[in-house]
């Protein structure tokens, strides 16, 4: 059975692995705050120069190891073998991520039901109805949750070629298709359009400071889903003769783009209906947004219905990419079927996601140290774990593996001179880029 991605299904499927929710409400609103097209040169700058550097690195990984993560690297260790396979779990983090994740996607799809006839008039009325979902409905959340849950564990149950790439194949381009239907709508409020376009590109540079660098810094990293193992992984079961330079490109340009018609969408009807456009996260798409779906009528149904679908592709193709990682390393290690791979691991992010809810509903809030057991999963994984494991695996490529072998690999995409700056850059530059990047969101 052919169990390799194709090359566009590759790209498909680590784009969508990239393009999560971040990119409609964490790309628009940092764009918006943060100098506008200023922020956007200054995002591709770091993303171009020290993002690619870094996602090459971790693609060579998963090619030259040819497995699952933890193999990888003790296959690709000259010595210390059994020391540096511990790098490769560094794909907990991915598991801990979807727990939390599925759960905000479990919203989205209630949002989508809601987008039918039920959506809030007031803002008020629209912070009501979110608080309420989240704090005291609990079957509510507990039957959106699963249903993502089932969701994206059947897609990873079929397999890299049936499953996943199936998956992007068709999830990708119809996010597109939706996000090109809003965004040609959302040019008929000419003066909302306007506006929009001009909070995004208009550069505003007394705005750029260091706290903005490294937000754009930390932005271009982590929205590629670095150092969790998921890139390494995809990369293994990446077939021969494929580009891997302009993969690469592809995939971080299709990143950008969408969030770019996030942004243009979101902040049009932000701007034509008066909201506020400092609102970030949840408040943003959940409150304001919802809102002013509701004052459009039934114009108004049809957007929500396809803005929030398209929500719920771009989760769920980044959802499935923090599955794969542990599952092919327990394929792999303990000679075991998928599914059976996928019933331990459920178990294990079920539960997690079960206390997710928990932590949120009111009768029992489970917390520690005052946090919600959500937002520990969060920042542990976002502030901790994937800046780290993104250091070791540039570390790795950087110093441990052999400079031959990398040349081999990718000298057919780039030239001597480009390969030597791109090595000058993973070994010098990228870590310590990547602890500033870490030091600021723990001190911030």
């Amino acid at each position: 059975m052919n169990n390799k991605f194709s090359k566009i299904g590759f790209i498909l499927a680590m784009a969508g692995s990239a393009v999560g929710l971040g990119n409609a409400w964490k790309f628009p609103t940092m764009v918006g705050n943060n100098g506008g097209s200023a922020f956007i040169v200054l995002y591709l700058l770091l993303t171009f120069g020290i993002a690619f550097v870094a996602f090459l690195a971790e693609l060579s990984i998963g090619r030259l190891g040819g497995t699952d993560p933890v193999h990888s690297f003790e296959k690709l260790a000259p010595k210390n073998k059994n020391r540096w396979s511990l790098a490769g779990f560094f794909m907990i983090g991915a598991i801990l991520i979807a727990s939390f994740y599925m759960l905000v996607i479990g919203w989205i799809l209630k949002y989508v039901f809601l987008s039918f006839s039920s959506l809030p008039n007031t803002t008020e009325e629209a912070g009501a109805m979110f608080g309420s979902l989240i704090s005291n409905e609990f079957f509510n959340s507990f039957l959106c949750f699963t249903s993502v849950f089932c969701m994206v564990f059947f897609v990873v149950s079929k397999g890299i070629k049936s499953g996943i790439e199936r998956l992007n194949v068709w999830m990708m381009p119809s996010l597109f298709i939706l996000l090109i239907v809003m965004l040609a709508y959302s040019v008929s409020y000419t003066d909302g359009f306007i506006q929009a376009a001009k909070f995004l590109f208009i550069p505003d540079l007394c705005k750029i400071t260091p706290d903005v660098v490294l937000s754009a810094l930390g932005l271009a990293f982590f929205s590629l889903s670095m150092g969790v193992c998921v890139i390494p992984t995809y990369a293994a079961s990446l077939s021969d003769g494929t580009n891997l330079v302009k993969s690469t490109l592809s995939i971080i340009f299709i990143n950008i783009l969408v969030g770019i018609m996030m942004g243009l969408v979101v902040f049009t009807f932000v701007f034509a209906y008066g909201a506020d456009t400092t609102q970030a996260g949840p408040g943003l798409i959940f409150v304001s947004l919802a809102t002013l779906f509701a004052k459009m009528g039934f114009v108004g149904n049809v957007l929500a219905v396809a803005f929030f679908i398209s929500l719920l592709f771009a989760g769920v193709t980044s959802a499935v990419s923090m599955i794969e990682p542990f599952t092919f390393y327990l394929i792999n290690k303990f000679k075991i079927s998928r599914k059976l791979a996928l019933t331990y691991i459920g178990v294990f992010v079920y539960i997690l996601g079960i206390l997710c809810i928990v932590s949120f509903y009111e009768p029992t809030s489970f917390t520690i140290l005052n946090k919600s057991f959500f937002d520990i999963l969060d920042y542990f994984t976002s502030n901790i774990l994937m800046p780290i494991g993104a250091i070791v695996f540039s570390y790795f490529v950087g110093f441990i593996l052999k400079k031959e072998s990398l040349y081999i690999l990718f000298g057919n995409f780039m030239n001597k001179l480009i390969f030597e700056c791109w090595y000058f850059s993973l070994r010098y530059i990228v870590p310590i880029a990547i602890l500033a990047i870490a030091l600021y969101q723990i001190l911030k």
